[in-house]
């Protein structure tokens, strides 16, 4: 049975381990036989533990076999996104600055995750300070694709999706900005959860009233979200955000659609250009709400505002989070971070006026739409999964961009709204490379939005498509 414990569905593995037909150290051993099997092509994990893994696998098994009460992630192999701090493991960011750094603390969301049973194993690889959509940096290389090896795996949390897709564990952890858990999650095949504010408090933090960045749960299906979630989700003293979500994660998926109003857009109502394959896949899968009971429009919120909002916010947070580690290191830390605190330190106090004002636009034009719609969906990824020896996309449709995240716009543009949102596998293009679907709720709506997502999920079954195989290792060289 170790062979195929990899196949496994967190839930699935964690109620085999909690009735004691698979022991914690036999999914850990599981776990790494993978990690050797195919970490080789996709370079996803990037540190590992085996040692400390396999005391903590001991630990659970000693704790199935008393009278205790198990956690809900029991026993669980899981390796974590390189820019959370995990206590007593290497934490670098993906960066040269922080190659040996060693956290004597554990990130929140770690935390939680560890309380709720999870075996940590290592890290995955991200892009250097989680900026940007493509996972490579100067100390570890490139993360590739499972299902097409020259392809990119997306980010900031490439590692995680590869190494969910490849097999190598069913849930992770990841954060999103700009669409750090979503446009990975569509590049290969899983699923990205971005929750509302305050489900997952970023503790520690420099700035506790930061709203932009998330942290959320990243899986082969929904199921395995709502699971994650039902065990980390809750409000911390340490932020001042309420915790919003109305419903329990432990709640049934199950629900039927009939009604249920949907505003699809393929441009965001905005013009933004989106690769026609993708538009072409998607396109085909709206009949699958109708077929549900499901009205389905063509209908965005007005969006205007939005990159505004977005371009202004990450400014601020960059020269706040990382303008100091400039300043210090300058050119050890890659361009695009460069760029990005220099906007931020260009801001001015009428600029940061308008775009509170743009925020406040946004918002109210947000709340109109929902007023006549359920749910938004949209492209997660307006490219299919690009050439990895790239750094980012320069153009699609013939439009060129203008800078490193206007490819990104597709979720950017929800970022910006502050609105929980999914991306769930839609089906592949004629070369085989996956595209996911974007689903966008109220504030709050989480429950309801994972139960719509399970629908659609279980409704096309395109989750269930693995990598045929993860091919040769390509060991690639982007240029600086």
């Amino acid at each position: 049975m170790r062979a195929e414990l990899h196949e496994l569905s967190a839930v699935e593995l964690t109620g085999a381990i909690r009735r004691r037909k698979v022991s914690a150290r036999e999914a850990l051993d599981a776990h790494f036989d993978r990690i050797d099997a195919v970490n080789g092509s996709i370079n996803a994990v990037i540190t590992e533990d085996r040692e400390g893994a396999a005391a903590l696998a001991e630990a659970a098994d000693e704790l199935t076999m008393s009278s205790a009460d198990l956690p809900p992630l029991h026993g669980l192999p899981m390796t974590h996104k390189d820019t959370h701090n995990t206590k007593g493991l290497r934490t670098t960011q993906g960066s040269v600055v922080f190659k040996d750094f060693v956290p004597t603390f554990d990130d929140l969301i770690i935390g939680r995750l560890k309380k709720a049973g999870v075996v940590t194993t290592g890290k995955t690889n991200v892009p250097e300070f989680a900026a940007g959509a493509h996972t490579f940096n100067e100390l570890f290389g490139t993360t590739v694709n499972p299902y097409d090896t020259s392809r990119s795996a997306g980010g900031s949390s490439g590692g995680v999706a590869a190494s969910i897709a490849a097999g190598i564990q069913p849930l992770g952890e990841g954060s999103d900005m700009g669409g750090s858990l979503r446009n990975p999650a569509s590049f290969c095949n899983v699923v990205g959860y971005r929750p509302s504010i305050g489900v997952v408090p970023s503790v520690p933090t420099r700035n506790a009233w930061a709203w932009l960045n998330r942290n959320g749960l990243m899986a082969r299906d929904v199921e395995d979200i709502a699971l994650g979630m039902a065990a980390i989700a809750g409000a911390d003293p340490a932020v001042p955000y309420p915790y919003p979500v109305a419903g329990s994660f432990a709640a049934p998926l199950q629900r039927d659609l009939i009604g249920l109003r949907i505003g699809w857009s393929p441009d965001f109502g905005l013009g933004v250009p989106v690769d026609h394959e993708v538009l072409r896949v998607l396109e085909g899968q709206l009949q699958v709400f109708r077929d549900l009971g499901a009205i389905v429009e063509e209908a965005a919120p007005d969006l205007r505002a939005a990159d505004q909002v977005f371009g202004t916010t990450r400014a601020f947070d960059f020269v706040l989070g990382l303008g100091e580690l400039v300043k210090k290191h300058g050119d050890a830390i890659k361009p695009e971070i460069r760029w990005n605190v220099e906007q931020g330190l260009q801001l001015t106090a009428q600029d940061m006026v308008d775009a509170a004002l743009a925020r406040t636009r946004l918002d109210t034009s947000v709340r109109r739409y929902f007023g006549k719609y359920d749910v938004f969906a949209s492209p997660t990824a307006q490219v299919l999964p690009f050439d990895a020896s790239q750094r980012f996309p320069t153009s699609v449709n013939g439009v060129e961009f203008d800078t490193y995240l206007d490819w990104m716009r597709s979720a950017t543009l929800i970022s910006a709204t502050g609105l929980p949102a999914v991306s769930v596998p839609a089906g592949f293009s004629d070369d085989g490379l996956p595209v996911g679907l974007q689903l966008v709720m109220p504030h709050g709506k989480d429950v309801e939005l994972l139960q719509v997502a399970y629908a659609f999920e279980q409704a096309t079954g395109w989750a269930k498509r693995a990598p045929d195989a993860c091919g040769s290792h390509h060991r690639l060289n982007i240029d600086e």
